[in-house]
């Protein structure tokens, strides 16, 4: 895997005006990359019963997100989602739940000050990796 990536500073301005958009739920989505490097950013409502504390993608939005992948000749760049009340580190849940051990895994925490705490990882075996994220 690889230990950094740079994402483009309008990837990270999107994911950090999601999150703030609801910023007492953690929100989620999908990102998929082109073969040219253009991003598409694909929130996907948060159905969990707990939204403050756990995320659970909506399915049939999960499932139309692929298909507009697909269709537009796209891959899964990166799962994301936020923590309203806490650091940027996945949760034990997030780790056991994760079902892409190949995609990126962005944490975005609203938990700060003035300070966009964005975090990247890879998961694996209820494990987790740190990424290096770069905005440019």
């Amino acid at each position: 895997m690889t230990d950094s990536f740079t994402i483009p500073r309008t990837l990270a301005n999107k994911l950090l005006s999601v999150a703030q958009s609801v910023p007492d739920a953690e929100i989620c989505g999908l990102i998929s990359k082109s073969d040219n490097n253009k991003y598409q950013v694909y929130p996907i409502e948060n159905i969990a019963n707990n939204k403050g504390c756990v995320f659970e993608m909506e399915p049939q939005q999960q499932i139309q997100a692929f298909k507009a992948m697909r269709e537009q000749q796209q891959s899964l760049f990166a799962i994301f989602h936020s923590h309203p009340n806490s650091e940027a580190i996945p949760s034990s849940k997030d780790m056991d739940e994760a079902a892409y051990n190949d995609a990126l895994n962005i944490i975005i925490s609203l938990d700060t000050k003035g300070v966009l705490d964005m975090r990247g990882y890879f998961y694996d075996n209820s494990t987790y990796a740190p990424v290096e994220l770069n905005i440019d």
